[in-house]
């Protein structure tokens, strides 16, 4: 596998076919946790791919990390992308009973409670385990409704995507750390001075201005273009 990556990276086309064809499997393994979600699994399979190739583009020998585990993160975000951007239109009639349900049972608490209720209170209105409610929004086109932000009682926005339990994976986030290092390098250097600034230093966009000596309305422009360019190429 070294080796194969090695002559990946010297431009060997026979090469990059054999890791594709090396790693079906690992793709097949991750594309069936995505069944019944409306999809042939031939053509997520297709998508998965996509992914994997893309891992094997961007991988980096010094990695401390096999392959595998770099490019199982990297084919399931291209999954996800494909599923939340084409927007779930095949959706089973269940989904869409279940959807109403949970739409009618949140619309109660929040008449109720006075406020939006959790992923829990709606679980125990419904019935529904806490997976099939989240499930069930997305796929009737509710999404936002997931990440509409609200302000409960001590001011702070949050929304429902917030109360979702975070498991932590110790490789997810070393893959996620190496993956910044990398896309931060290739930024220029006012750029990557920018966003570690930003998200790092926590600096205001007028607070970043004074430091890089430019106007607030610059920062604001390269920001969304540095974040743009950032999420196209993950």
């Amino acid at each position: 596998m070294q080796e194969l990556l090695e002559e990946v990276q010297k431009g060997n086309k026979e090469a990059r076919d054999c890791m594709v064809q090396s790693n079906m499997g690992l793709v097949w393994s991750i594309v069936r946790r995505f069944a019944n979600r409306g999809y042939e699994l031939e053509d997520l399979f297709q998508v998965g791919s996509i992914g994997l190739m893309k891992a094997i583009d961007k991988f980096d020998l010094s990695f401390d990390v096999k392959f595998s585990t770099y490019a199982v993160p990297m084919i399931t975000g291209e999954v996800k992308r494909f599923l939340r951007d084409d927007g779930m239109i095949k959706v089973s009639r269940s989904l869409k009973e279940n959807g109403a349900k949970v739409k009618q049972a949140r619309e109660k608490l929040q008449a109720s409670l006075g406020r939006e209720p959790t992923l829990q209170e709606i679980s125990d209105e419904t019935g529904f385990p806490r997976e099939e409610i989240v499930m069930a929004l997305e796929a009737n086109g509710e999404v936002e409704s997931i990440y509409k932000t609200y302000s409960p009682t001590d001011g702070k926005e949050a929304c429902l995507a917030d109360r979702l339990p975070q498991e932590k994976d110790s490789h997810e986030v070393l893959l996620n750390h190496m993956l910044l290092e990398q896309l931060l390098a290739e930024l220029s250097e006012m750029e990557r001075k920018l966003i570690e600034l930003r998200y790092f230093g926590d600096k205001t966009q007028v607070q970043v201005a004074k430091e890089l000596g430019i106007s607030q309305v610059q920062v604001s422009r390269l920001e969304k273009r540095i974040l743009l360019q950032m999420r196209s190429q993950v």
